[in-house]
Order: C-alpha cells, then sequence, then structure tokens
C-alpha cells in the first residue's frame, strides 16, 4: 500500500451525528473528499433538509436521517435503515453535541443531565449500536468528538466538561475493549473554533476573544478545516495502531502556560 492509500476512505461508509453544519460537517466534506459516503443525522427534518442542502452545494451526495441519539430505539432504526439502504458503517463519528453555560449553583438537575445525555449517552447509545456489526465486518473506526474540557475546568461549564471527561475515558474503554475486533476508537478535543456559535465571542473589542489569542501559541482561532486532516488520519488505515487515544486539535492551548505579565 502506498503511503497515500493509507489516508484514503475509498469504499468506506461514515456516519457523522449532528453533522448538518459546524464542525461535524467539516469532518464528513473531508471524510466525502477521502473517498467515504457519508451519512448523518440531526434531530429535526428541518435541520436534516438544511445539512442535504449544505452537502449538495459541495458536491457531495450525502444520506441523511432525522434521529435524537438519546433514543436508543430510535438509534437502532437509524443504523438498521442506514445498513439497508447504504451499507455497514465502517467509520462512526460521534459528534452531536450540546453546551449550557450556566454557573453550577444555579444550573437545575434536569439541564445537567440533559448536557451528559446528549454529550455521553449518546455517544455510548450510538457506538453500543454500531460495534456489533463492525466485529463481524473485522474493522471499524471510532472518533469521539472530545473537548479541552476533557481535560480542564472553566467557569460555567460544570456539565460539559463532566461530560467530555466522562467521553475521554469511554473512548479509552472502547479501544480496550474491542480493540481485539481491529476496532480504533480515538477522540479529538478541538481547541476554540470558529464557528456561528462562537461569533458573539470573537467580536472585536469582546475580551473572551483577547483572552483566547493570547492562551494560544498559534495566536488565532481554529477553523473546522483545522479538524479534518486529522479526523481523516483516524478514521483511515494510517491510525490501525493508534486506540483510546486523545488528539487535541486547540493550537497549542494545553501545552501553554501563557504569556508573562509585563
Amino acid at each position: 500500500m502506498s503511503m497515500l492509500n493509507s489516508f484514503s476512505l475509498q469504499g468506506k461508509v461514515a456516519l457523522v451525528t449532528g453533522a448538518s453544519y459546524g464542525i461535524g460537517f467539516a469532518i464528513a466534506k473531508g471524510f466525502a473528499m477521502a473517498g467515504a459516503t457519508i451519512c448523518f443525522n440531526d434531530i429535526k427534518q428541518e435541520l436534516v433538509d438544511k445539512g442535504l442542502e449544505n452537502y449538495k452545494e459541495e458536491g457531495i451526495n450525502a444520506f441523511g436521517y432525522v434521529c435524537d441519539v438519546t433514543n436508543e430505539d430510535q438509534v437502532d432504526e437509524m443504523i438498521a435503515k442506514i445498513e439497508q439502504e447504504v451499507g455497514v458503517i465502517d467509520i462512526l463519528v460521534n459528534n452531536a453535541g450540546i453546551i449550557k453555560r450556566i454557573p453550577m449553583i444555579e444550573m437545575s438537575a434536569d439541564d445537567f443531565r440533559q448536557v451528559i445525555d446528549v454529550d455521553l449517552n449518546a455517544p455510548f447509545i450510538v457506538s453500543k449500536a454500531v460495534i456489533p456489526s463492525m466485529i463481524k465486518k473485522g474493522h471499524g473506526k471510532i472518533i469521539n468528538i472530545c473537548s479541552m474540557m476533557s481535560e480542564l475546568g472553566r467557569e460555567t461549564v460544570s456539565a460539559y466538561a463532566a461530560a467530555k471527561g466522562g467521553l475521554k475515558m469511554l473512548t479509552k474503554n472502547i479501544a480496550s475493549e474491542y480493540g481485539e475486533y481491529n476496532i480504533q476508537c480515538n477522540g479529538i478535543g478541538p481547541g476554540y473554533i470558529a464557528t456561528p456559535q462562537t461569533a458573539p465571542l470573537r467580536e472585536e473589542g469582546n475580551p473572551f476573544n483577547n483572552f483566547i489569542i493570547s492562551k494560544t501559541p498559534a495566536a488565532r482561532w481554529g477553523t473546522t478545516d483545522d479538524l479534518i486532516g486529522p479526523a481523516v488520519f483516524l478514521a483511515s488505515e494510517a491510525s490501525d495502531f493508534v486506540n483510546g487515544h486523545i488528539l487535541y486539535v486547540d493550537g497549542g492551548i494545553l501545552a501553554y502556560i501563557g504569556k508573562q505579565p509585563k
């Protein structure tokens, strides 16, 4: 196999959850460029329809499904449909997620549970649904979208950090439990990425924008395209002996103590 072929996803079926837009869409677009057939879901038909339009504009023939990834019955039904209509899933990216920025003592237990449900329970449910067919096929790639909050805490994100820390350990456990079946499970931990959701934080003069740039050795926010190469690597045969690893794509934030005050 040539070096370039080891990064090819030709003939692979990839499911990226919550990939109508944003980080999930960018990763799915990268997979398509590498040759994969793309499946994605979202929680509402209008979001799936918008996602299909976005893929069509990129020249990608994607398959969209309405599915609440926290609902085990809906997930099982979606996986069965994909296997029937497209093929057995070779690559799963657990991307769907939410964040609620609320101080911990002001956060209700219901809000906390909702974040845990979407960001941690759902990756468990979807991974559990695809692993049996991966075992039968003799290979599989699972990529969990973790976060720097898998390693760090920050004000107002107690539920998100708890979920992403749990997702980091779920990643390691899937790798431990199913590595013998040639299934690799790794995580990507994005840093601060420029998306429509973070646009208000990046406005000129926003103190948080200046804070992130000063804390990042790359001195900029990441882009969704910065995640494509790492995702393709972890989805390809080039990473067949990489398992249980969290690849932080953060511009160096986690390695950096910050500038000395003048």
